[in-house]
């Protein structure tokens, strides 16, 4: 069973949308997006520097149309990859483009709401500085205890000994000085605020609003959730989690429960691929992993594609 997956804020790097930009239709595509929510994206993935692209406003939407970019090479409409692929998941704003590869809602649409999003929560993250840290190692109940003490929110549960805490400066600088027990490195995240955390409540209400007029269909695949793990069967319910996930925990490691309850075999993670195979290699073994860096992947990706089973889509939500 293939699972697809997009990555989140954080993966994004200078110039890593520039050898995309050469497959035919992709600058095309890509203006056309940065026309439609007034952002140049192809600035943006192939000049900008690592402080532009940090910024919430822009990395959103740029992960997203990377994620849908790459994911188009190889699935040119959802109908082709219903047969394929056994399940889609997005890491925070990375669910925008899996629920358009679902078929939630069309492409210029998650296009259309990350653009919103990413507005909402940068306004949201400039009312005090905060951030986010990745704790490596551990033992998680220990670490979840101690982020507690020090008022921090455990904005990202990742599994295979990785969580990210959330806060304000003041609350990461202590981190940094007092690690939990057992936790190896600390490590500061390119992001630019509390993501996933009661900072982020007016961003909620912001997203609600512009997502109110948009008309989402059924996963055509199942969608499994940030939010529980779960399996997402309506639109509706997908969208109301979408809003909802911008001030609540990612919980990627019950995403990977689901694949594996599942039968995952094999996992795609879109461009820029990296981050969630490398979890998955350590929490999933045995499951072959692909990332899809640049458009060289897509040979391999391709052959990955074809040599998994189809899939009989049984039961889209549990």
């Amino acid at each position: 069973m293939l699972v697809l997956v997009a990555p989140g804020q954080g993966a994004q790097t200078p110039g890593f949308l520039t050898p995309w930009l050469d497959l035919p239709g992709a600058e095309d595509r890509l203006r056309a997006w940065s026309a439609a929510i007034d952002l140049d994206l192809v600035h943006y993935g192939t000049k900008a520097d690592a402080d532009e692209i940090r910024d919430t406003a822009v990395a959103q939407p740029l992960l997203v149309a990377a994620a849908l970019l790459s994911a188009r090479q190889l699935f040119p409409t959802t109908a082709d990859l219903v047969p394929r692929v056994g399940a889609v998941a997005g890491h925070s704003v990375g669910e925008l483009a899996a629920s358009a590869l679902a078929g939630v809602f069309a492409d210029d649409v998650a296009m259309s709401l990350v653009r919103a999003r990413g507005l909402a929560m940068a306004e949201a993250a400039a009312v005090t500085e905060t951030g986010m840290s990745a704790l490596l190692g551990g033992d998680p109940e220990t670490t979840l205890a101690h982020l507690d003490r020090l008022g921090l929110t455990p904005a990202n549960v990742n599994g295979a000994g990785q969580i990210v805490a959330a806060g304000t400066a003041e609350q990461l600088a202590a981190l940094a000085e007092d690690k939990p027990e057992g936790v190896r490195r600390v490590v500061p995240l390119k992001v630019a605020g509390a993501f996933h955390t009661h900072h982020m409540a007016p961003a909620v209400e912001k997203l609600s609003v512009a997502a109110a007029s948009v008309d989402a269909a059924d996963p055509a695949v199942p969608y499994v959730s940030n939010s529980d793990g779960g399996a997402v069967g309506t639109g509706s319910e997908v969208v109301a989690r979408l809003i909802g996930q911008v001030a609540n925990p990612v919980r990627w490691d019950l995403c990977m429960e689901t694949f594996q309850e599942r039968g995952v075999t094999a996992l795609i993670e879109l461009c820029p691929g990296g981050t969630l195979t490398g979890i998955a290699k350590r929490a999933l073994p045995g499951v072959r992993t692909l990332p899809l860096k640049t458009p060289a992947d897509l040979d391999a990706a391709r052959e990955l594609i074809a040599g998994s089973a189809p899939s009989s889509h049984s039961s889209v939500a549990e």
